[in-house]
């Protein structure tokens, strides 16, 4: 069966009516199903979930609209040709009510987060150099290409989920809270995910619809969400206004530095983003520094993390800040950044655990040739076109989660890992085949790597550029521990020609185990286990991160050139250039695709993307990829990245930072300094269209 969602068509109020005659009377309808004829569902809470502070959207629980949008019913047909014509023969009478959506006119709501150290006014005040600057980065949503989908089938009290998601635990934790059943009672199963970069992290309401649609039809039901629903029907970046005061000396010391951030959130849950107050405190040496960080409760849907959550949107306005401080100071940027390079991480005190952030600005200053920019705004051209070039620091902490992988080794010499991870686009079951292969001496094709399935080990969340660090070192230990276990079956079996070795001294290569000095003497692990009529080795893999002392982060710094129709205003990034300090790199071919990936969707939130709201009714009016615009093939130029060697073993036995999202941060705000640089306008509010330019 397929079920279909009816959104509301008025943005705050109540449905005070509801007709469904018309809908359930066409062919191949099985129900029409809303607040008025909806089982009342537990709804209990979900503690360890990605809920927020609030009550989180309930479907069909009652009559009141709190979003346009917002789920009012669901159709549920034979065919979804049926379900989609029923959908709009239903009929729904409302009191509405003009909805509050715009985050400039709204006020603030409930206790803000704040931060201070030193007396920042007091700095203000008495430094040589003050600036005061307010940005104004615009709504993004996440569109990858795949929809958001469910499947939804019920044997018993038993619920089976095919679900797009990040994390199969999400769906089934959040729908078990919400049924109020055992989560053993469901599985859900995950192992592609067509891009998300952040938006099928948390169970949204159309999961609860297509599991309870399963159920008051007795049959399973798909659902899948159109691209229009999508701007609703999920999270998304929220807009924010973003104040900046800073203070310095006349040579481009900082002395102060003050953050007042409002940010767009639902009147039903608050979003606040953990992200976007780390670079105001600790990015650069400043000794006096003060944060306000306030949600405005709106009448829309709730946000969530995007591509860089938090530091993409505070890079921007910091990194842009800075820009304007070296042009105001004469001073190059790359030096200004330099002379306020700190030793340890200010907000806490702590050493770093690696920042190699000098070395980015370094490679990258060289590689792009920065040594060749005349420092004057508007001092290049090629034709019509005013030519700028900028940079910008990128930063994002260096998250980890515990988590377990099952390994077994075969007979025939093959190994299964598996892990309930996810892959939405990086290459995890590419990168994690890798991993497990070098540790067990296996060729890659000799090795299977499975994902997506609360089956499965319990792993951490596909978010925040852990996977790699997480999952990587978890798929490590449990190889290592197989591995080991094979060598010690083999040196204490009188029939191997490795008996009596020391296990030291056995290495595998290829399959086969030998002694490290005579790769002569050694078998194969097949030959072990079959002479031992073993089926099977197996042996679980686990890591659960301790306290650090250090602050950890990965890095990187961001080269933009822009082209800038002097009569048009049409801006053209020409080429781009990101260096990174992202820790050990295990595939490098993975790598240049996340950052490459990133800097197109950078150039998305610079350029090109922002929701348009009708405020009179809080309808998006360019829900759909002809009007909500997003680079294309022709938008994007030669782009190249590097990754500065090294690797951060305080962050996990391997190495890895994680790379995912940092090399989304510094995009956006690069692109703003060399259209600057090209044009000598500054336009603080993304993205930069041709008419902030004329």
């Amino acid at each position: 069966m397929h079920a279909v969602v009816v959104d509301s068509s008025v943005g705050r109020g109540r449905i005070t009516g509801i007709d469904t005659r018309a809908a359930e009377a066409q062919p191949g309808v099985l129900k029409v199903i809303h607040h008025r004829n909806a089982p009342k569902l537990p709804y209990r809470p979900n503690p360890g979930s990605l809920n927020l502070p609030g009550e989180r959207l309930r479907v069909f629980q009652d009559d009141q609209v709190r979003f346009h949008g917002q789920p009012v019913a669901v159709v549920v047909a034979a065919t979804l040709e049926a379900a989609q014509h029923a959908a709009s023969l239903v009929s729904i009478d409302y009191d509405s009510e003009r909805p509050a959506t715009d985050l400039s006119e709204a006020p603030a709501a409930g206790e803000p987060r704040t931060y201070a150290r030193g007396d920042a006014e007091a700095a203000l005040r008495s430094a040589p150099v003050r600036l005061e600057m307010t940005y104004r980065p615009a709504r993004n949503h996440h569109n990858a290409m795949e929809l958001h989908a469910t499947v939804a089938r019920w044997d018993g009290d038993r619920l089976t989920l095919w679900d797009k998601t990040q994390w199969v635990r999400s769906p089934r934790d959040e729908l078990a809270a919400n049924f109020g059943i055992p989560a053993e009672n469901i599985r859900v199963i995950s192992p592609f995910v067509g891009g998300a970069f952040g938006n099928a992290a948390r169970a949204w309401p159309h999961i609860t619809i297509a599991a309870l649609a399963a159920r008051e039809t007795g049959h399973p039901v798909k659902l899948v969400l159109t691209r229009k629903q999508l701007y609703f029907g999920v999270g998304y970046r929220p807009s924010y206004e973003y104040t900046v005061r800073l203070g310095s000396d006349r040579r481009g010391r900082l002395t102060a530095m003050t953050h007042d951030l409002r940010a767009e959130t639902s009147r039903y849950e608050t979003f606040a983003e953990r992200g976007v107050i780390a670079p105001g405190q600790m990015l650069y040496t400043t000794p006096n520094v003060s944060q306000t960080h306030r949600t405005v409760p709106l009448d829309v849907n709730t946000p969530t993390p995007m591509r860089g959550p938090g530091y993409t949107t505070a890079a921007f306005a910091v990194e842009s800040a800075m820009d304007e401080l070296a042009h105001e100071l004469g001073i190059d940027p790359i030096e200004l950044r330099l002379r306020n390079e700190p030793d340890n991480d200010q907000s806490n005190g702590r050493p770093f655990s690696t920042r190699r952030l000098r070395e980015c600005y370094t490679i990258g200053a060289r590689e792009f040739g920065w040594s060749r920019r005349d420092p004057r705004p508007r001092s290049t051209r090629d034709g019509d076109w005013l030519i700028g070039t900028g940079m910008a620091t990128a930063l994002y902490d260096t998250l980890r989660g515990s988590g377990q992988a099952r390994v077994r080794l075969d007979a025939d010499g093959t190994a299964l890992i598996e892990s309930a991870t996810s892959d939405m686009g990086p290459g995890t079951y590419t990168s994690m085949t890798q991993v497990a292969a070098d540790a067990l001496g296996l060729a890659v094709r000799n090795v299977t790597f499975r994902l997506g399935d609360t089956a499965m080990p319990e792993a951490p969340i596909h978010g925040g550029s852990q996977t790699m660090a997480s999952v990587g070192t978890i798929v490590q230990d449990g190889c290592d521990k197989l591995r080991r276990q094979a060598v010690e079956l083999v040196v204490q079996d009188s029939r191997s020609p490795l008996y009596g070795v020391d296990a030291e001294d056995v290495v595998v290569r290829g399959g086969r185990m030998h002694v490290r000095d005579n790769p002569a003497r050694g078998e194969t692990y097949r030959q072990l286990l079959t002479r031992n009529d073993r089926a099977h080795l197996e042996a679980m893999g686990s890591w659960t991160p301790g306290q650090s002392r250090s602050s950890m982060y990965a890095y990187g710094a961001v080269f933009a050139e822009v082209g800038v129709d002097a009569r048009l205003g049409l801006v053209r990034v020409r080429r781009m250039l990101g260096v990174f300090d992202a820790g050990r790199i295990i595939s490098p071919k993975l790598a240049d695709s996340q950052a490459l990936g990133a800097m197109v969707g950078g150039i998305g939130t610079a350029l090109l993307e922002h929701t348009v709201t009708d405020h009179r009714d809080g309808r998006i009016v360019n829900a759909n990829l002809a009007d909500y615009l997003v680079p294309v093939n022709a938008d994007v130029p030669d782009m190249k990245a590097i990754y500065v060697d090294g690797r951060d073993d305080e962050a996990d036995p391997i190495g890895v930072k994680g790379l995912g999202e940092v090399v989304l941060v510094g995009v956006a705000p690069a692109i703003a300094n060399a259209v600057f640089h090209a044009t000598g306008r500054r336009v603080r509010e993304l993205p930069i269209t041709a008419e902030s330019l004329l």
